[in-house]
C-alpha cells in the first residue's frame, strides 16, 4: 500500500513545496498555499502518452525526418466564428479549456456545439455533467431545439467511470461540465482542490491523446478572472478560451487566450437570445449601432483582436472638477494609459486637464490592450472639453508617444479596409502609413496623415 503524505500547493500556479509559505516563490501570490494529500505512485504503475505510440517507438528517440507528419483532422463546430478562433475547427484528440463567469453561457454554448456536431455533422458526442441532473439538461436542450443525433448525456463526477464510458462509446467529442466537480480515486482530496483538478485534467489529457476524442473542459473562474485551480491547468491543455460579457447585456465575447493549432488572441462575438446563442458575423456594425451623431466626445477607432479588425466607438467626457483631485475613470482601456495620455495633452497642447474630471468608455463591453487607440482617446477628450464634435464619417487610429508624436501601428492596411467597408470617408492615421494607405483607399476615402497630436486637432475644425 503506497504511503500517503501531504504537500503544499499554490492555488494560482501549482507550485509544490513541503512546507507552508506566506508567498509563493513562483508567482509571488500571497496566502495561496493550501495543504493537499499526495499519494506516492509505485514505480512502473503510472501511465504516459507513449502508450499511444507504436510499441517500437515508445522508448526510442526519433530523428526529425523519422517523425510522421500529416494534417490534423478537424471537426466543424457549426459556428463559423468559433471555428475561426480555434484555427479552422476542433482538432481531433485535443484538450480544450473553456472558462467564464457563472451564468455567462458556457453550458449553453457547449450544448449548442454538441447539437451541431451530432445532428448536422453526424458526429458522436458525449456530454458529461457534474453540476446538473439529466432532467435539467433536457429542459435546456428542449429550449435550444436539440434534435435527433448521436448525442449522449451522462451525470457523473468520477473520472474512472467517465473514462470507461468514453472507452465504451468512443465519441468524437466529449464535454466535461465542469472540471472543478470531477474527482479521481487516486487522490483523497476533495473535488475542486488543487490536487483533484490537476490529476483529473491529467487523466482526461491522456484519454484525449490516446483515444483520439476531442475533450472540452468547462472551468469556473475566480474573482480575478482566472480559471479556478492551479495555473498549470492552462499549461496542460491545447487551447484556452474565455467566455466574457456583461450579465445584464446580450453581447458575449469568446477570447482565444492560447491555441497550439492556430493563432492566439482571436475573438468570436455572440448574442444571447431566448433561443440560445447567435453568432455575430459583422461585430463592427453591431458595435457602432446606436452611435450618437454630431455629439462631442464620440470618436470611431479601429482596434485589433487577433487578426480581426474591430471598429469601436470611444466616448470621452471632460467636465470641470468639483474637488481638488480630479477623477479619472477608464472602461475598456488601461487606467494607467489614460493617465499617461492626459499628461501628454497637458504638456504638449497646453490644456490643463488637471482642472477636469476625465471619463473614457469603449462601448460594447470590449477591453482593448493595444496602443492604437491612443490618438482616438485624446481627440475624444479634447472634443468633449472644447464641445467640438468629430465628423461622423471620420475614423481615427494611431499610437501616441510621450513627446506627442503619432507613431505607426500594426496591420494598418486591414484597419483601412474595414473602415472603407463600413463607409468611412476620412481616415486620420500615422504619417508612416500614408503612401500605402492612399494607394489602398484610392478615391473612395481621404487619408489625413499626421505626425503629432497638434496636426490631428485640425479635424475638429472642419
Amino acid at each position: 500500500m503506497p504511503k500517503a503524505s501531504t504537500r503544499f500547493f499554490c492555488k494560482e500556479c501549482g507550485y509544490e513545496t513541503s512546507k507552508w509559505l506566506g508567498q509563493c516563490p513562483s508567482c509571488r501570490a500571497w496566502n495561496s498555499m493550501v495543504e493537499e494529500p499526495v499519494k506516492r505512485v509505485q514505480k512502473g504503475k503510472g501511465s504516459s502518452f507513449s502508450a499511444a505510440l507504436p510499441r517500437g517507438e515508445r522508448t526510442r528517440p526519433l530523428l526529425l525526418g523519422e517523425i510522421p507528419l500529416s494534417l490534423e483532422e478537424r471537426l466543424k463546430s457549426g459556428f463559423t466564428e468559433l471555428d475561426r478562433v480555434l484555427g479552422g475547427g476542433i482538432v481531433v484528440g485535443s484538450l480544450l479549456l473553456l472558462g467564464g463567469d457563472p451564468g455567462i453561457g458556457k453550458s449553453t454554448l457547449l450544448l449548442e456545439l454538441s447539437r451541431n456536431l451530432s445532428a448536422k455533422e453526424g458526429r458522436s458526442v458525449l456530454y458529461v455533467s457534474g453540476e446538473e441532473s439529466l432532467r435539467q439538461i433536457k429542459m435546456r436542450a428542449m429550449r435550444l431545439s436539440v434534435g435527433e443525433g448521436e448525442l449522449r448525456f451522462l451525470c457523473e463526477t468520477n473520472i474512472e467511470n467517465i473514462q470507461e464510458a468514453i472507452a465504451e462509446t468512443r465519441p468524437e467529442l466529449v464535454v466535461i461540465d465542469s472540471i472543478q466537480t470531477m474527482f479521481t480515486e487516486a487522490v483523497s482530496a476533495a473535488p475542486g482542490s488543487v490536487s483533484q483538478v490537476r490529476e483529473s485534467a491529467a487523466a482526461l489529457l491522456r484519454t484525449a491523446k490516446e483515444g483520439g476524442s476531442a475533450i472540452f473542459l468547462v472551468g469556473h473562474v475566480t474573482k480575478d478572472g482566472n480559471v479556478a485551480g492551479p495555473k498549470i491547468l492552462e499549461h496542460m491543455v491545447d487551447a484556452v478560451l474565455y467566455f466574457e460579457g456583461e450579465s445584464s447585456g446580450n453581447l458575449r465575447i469568446l477570447h482565444g487566450q492560447k491555441n497550439r493549432f492556430g493563432a492566439s488572441g482571436e475573438i468570436a462575438v455572440f448574442e444571447m437570445s431566448g433561443e440560445g446563442l447567435q453568432e455575430v458575423r459583422n461585430p463592427s456594425e453591431l458595435l457602432l449601432s446606436g452611435r450618437p451623431l454630431g455629439a462631442s466626445g464620440s470618436v470611431v477607432s479601429c482596434g485589433m483582436e487577433g487578426t480581426r479588425p474591430l471598429l469601436l466607438e470611444i466616448q470621452g467626457l471632460s467636465v470641470p472638477t468639483s474637488f481638488g483631485l480630479p477623477r479619472r475613470t477608464a472602461n475598456g482601456i488601461d487606467f494607467n494609459r489614460l493617465n499617461l495620455l492626459l499628461a501628454v495633452i497637458e504638456r504638449r497642447l497646453g490644456i490643463e486637464m488637471s482642472r477636469y474630471d476625465a471619463y473614457v468608455n469603449i462601448t460594447g463591453g470590449l477591453r482593448i490592450q493595444e496602443p492604437s487607440l491612443d490618438l482616438a482617446v485624446i481627440l475624444a477628450l479634447i472634443s468633449s472639453c472644447r464641445n467640438l464634435a468629430v465628423p461622423e464619417d471620420v475614423l481615427i487610429f494611431g499610437e501616441v508617444g510621450l513627446a506627442g508624436e503619432v507613431r505607426a501601428v500594426s496591420r494598418a492596411e486591414q484597419r483601412i479596409q474595414e473602415a472603407l467597408r463600413l463607409g468611412f470617408r476620412r481616415i486620420v492615421m500615422p504619417a508612416y502609413h500614408s503612401d500605402k494607405a492612399r494607394e489602398l483607399a484610392g478615391n473612395s476615402a481621404e487619408i489625413i496623415a499626421v505626425k503629432n497630436i497638434r496636426e490631428a486637432l485640425t479635424i475638429l475644425r472642419k
